[in-house]
Formats: structure tokens, sequence, C-alpha cells
């Protein structure tokens, strides 16, 4: 056994005790402690002496939190991060990115990371993320249930439509009262038009919009459909009010608040947005971004039958499972079109579709055992 101190930034040493030649996690890389075989004479520095063995510490390839001998391949699943405000999303995912840089999956490609959706740097909560072909998968995040807690500040509003920009006041409006909030909640329930904000992420011909708005641009926003399931007024105390929504993909929390305002004869500013969930994965679940950069990864990686929780589901055998790994059809009885595929071990084996009659598979994706 060896104890040293390993110098892990500036004017930073960390403690660590290891067996020459083992793998040892430090910050978000690996190291690696080498022993030299022979001793060294200390006096004229050459190796032969009598003096103590020499240590050498390098950073190792395998930066990620695998064991050395386990497969890339089977990096796969998503991280329920909950995202701070203050950090934009590609920030957290990246902190993941670069626990895994250097890796590679079996067939020698990058193991990627991406997110299930864009949280504003204002916002908190339930940012998912898809890790190595879980990315494949994003899509289906997305199609789930969106839960959201938001706080509007009526009788005041901002080019933003939060209090990033200028915010303006505005005395002369009339005070709303509950039962035309709730009036005009109700109206905004189901399916709605709704034109997203200008300082929006959205990319119009290949920019986003806050960037072309920064550039000076007058942006045109394209309408679009939202579905909004549920839309609950939780407090009330003018200015202040905060909402419960959940809702479908695609819908801008900040316009939903500024709809409602405009809708009960005011306007509104959010001031404050929190994610609660998307389908099953929920912020009281959440792994901070702290822990994402230090602990082990692989305990947090949650099952990718989570992103098909809502779709149709058919179970397979092993003889079945085999089939579509090789790209070959299955036959089922059906009335969908598109269904997740569920091995003996409840594992996500592939996405198929169906064609003339017969299941075939669109995205299969690896198992313990394949």
């Amino acid at each position: 056994m060896v104890r040293l101190s390993v110098a892990a930034g500036q004017d930073h040493l960390v403690n660590i005790e290891t067996r020459p030649g083992e793998h040892k996690f430090l910050g978000h890389r690996f190291i690696r402690v080498l022993v030299h075989d022979n001793t060294c004479d200390e006096g004229k520095g050459k190796l032969g002496g009598l003096g103590p063995p020499r240590f050498f510490v390098k950073l190792s390839l395998r930066l990620s939190w695998q064991h050395p001998t386990s497969p890339a391949a089977h990096v796969f699943g998503f991280i329920n991060c909950y995202k701070p405000p203050g950090m934009t999303s590609r920030d957290a995912v990246n902190v993941v990115q670069r626990r895994l840089r250097g890796l590679r999956t079996d067939d020698g490609a990058k193991v990627k990371v991406g997110h299930a959706g864009t949280l504003d740097p204002l916002a908190e909560g339930v940012l998912v993320m898809g890790v190595g072909r879980a990315v494949r998968l994003v899509p289906y995040v997305q199609q789930q249930v969106k839960h959201y807690r938001g706080k509007f500040l009526l009788g005041q509003s901002s080019v933003s439509g939060d209090l990033e920009g200028e915010v303006a006041q505005h005395p002369d409006l009339p005070i709303p009262t509950l039962d035309q909030l709730q009036t005009a909640a109700t109206g905004l329930i189901g399916t709605i038009t709704q034109t997203p904000p200008a300082h929006s992420a959205i990319w119009i011909d290949g920019v986003r919009a806050h960037e072309r708005v920064r550039a000076g641009e007058d942006v045109d926003m394209p309408s679009r459909q939202v579905q909004i399931d549920t839309l609950q007024i939780l407090k009330y105390q003018f200015p202040e009010i905060e909402l419960d929504i959940q809702c479908g993909s695609g819908t801008y929390i900040r316009t939903l608040g500024m709809d409602l305002a405009r809708a009960a004869g005011s306007v509104a500013v959010m001031s404050h947005l929190c994610r609660h969930g998307v389908g099953r994965f929920v912020h009281t679940k959440a792994v901070s971004v702290q822990r994402l950069a230090e602990d082990d990864l692989e305990p947090l990686l949650l099952p990718p039958i989570m992103a098909v929780a809502h779709m149709p589901q058919i179970e397979i055998d092993e003889d079945e499972s085999v089939r579509l790994g090789h790209g070959l059809q299955i036959r089922r009885t059906t009335d969908d079109d598109e269904a997740a595929a569920i091995n003996e071990d409840g594992e996500l084996r592939a996405i198929v579709n169906v064609r003339d009659g017969a299941w075939f598979p669109k995205r299969v994706f690896p198992t313990q055992n394949s």
C-alpha cells in the first residue's frame, strides 16, 4: 500500500492511499501510481542505490468512472440532473461530458451526452441527460409531460419576459382579481397557439433568436401550437402569482404567464421557474451538478426504459431479441404503429415500427447480455 500527496491544483494537495498500478479517481480524472522496481541513490540520482523506491503518478487514459475492464458499450442510460439557477444547460452537460472524455464505445465512437430540453440560465430543476446510446432516446423523453412551478410579477414587463431584461412598471393597469385570473387560466388549457419570446434559444435561419436580438435585429417569431394539460394558480398576492403547470414539449412558460396576465387585462414578467419533472424524472430524485462532478457516475445512471414509459410496450423472448439485433422483423398482432420492445430481463432492446403487418427495428440498443 502506498500513501501519497498528489497535487490536484494550485496550492492543493490530495492525500490518497493506493497500490502500485492501481487506478484511482481524482477530481474528474483517473490517476495511476507506477512504482519503479529499483531504488534510487538519492545522492547521485542513479538507479540501483539504497534509497527509497521511486513513485510516479500519471494521468490515466481512462477518464470515465468505469473499471478498466468494463465494456464501454454499456455506458447507456440517463442522468436526472438538478440544474441550479445561473448555469446554462450546456454547462451542466459539459460537466458529465468531461468525465467521459477519451472513452469510446465498442465500435470506436465517442460516448456522447445530450440533454432532453433546455432550461434557461434563470431557471432551475430537472435536466434529463442521455448518456451514450441513450442520446438516441432523447426525442422520446421530450414527448413526455413536463411539470413546472413558476412565479410571475403582474403589472410589470420586459423585452425578455423575465427579470434579465430591463423591467418597466405599469401602475396604470388594473389589478386583476383572483376570479379573473382563474377564468383566464381555464381559457389557456388544451391545445393553444403560442408565440415564443424573441429572447429565446429557438433557431431562426441557423442563428438563435436571442443572438439576433442582441445583434440589433428585429426578429419575427413564428407561432406554434403547444399542449397545456393543467394550469393551476397556487398563490396570488398582487403583484406575485405562483403557477403550477403540466404541459407538452415546446411550451414556453414565460410566454404562458404573459398570456395569462394579458387575458386578465395586465402584463407580467417571470421572476422564478423550476422544472419539477419530465415524465418519471422528478426533481425530488435529481442529483446536483456537484455530485456529477465529484461522485462515481455509474450508480447515478437510470435505466433507458424510463425514456419510453409513455409508449406501448411489447415483451420479446431471447430469439426475438436476437432477430431485432440483426435488423430482422418479428411478428405480433397490434393496433399500434410504434412500440418499445422489452426483453425478458426488463431491458429496452429496441424501438420498433409496424410495416406490412410485422415489427421492424427502428433503433436497437445494447443489453447486458448482447
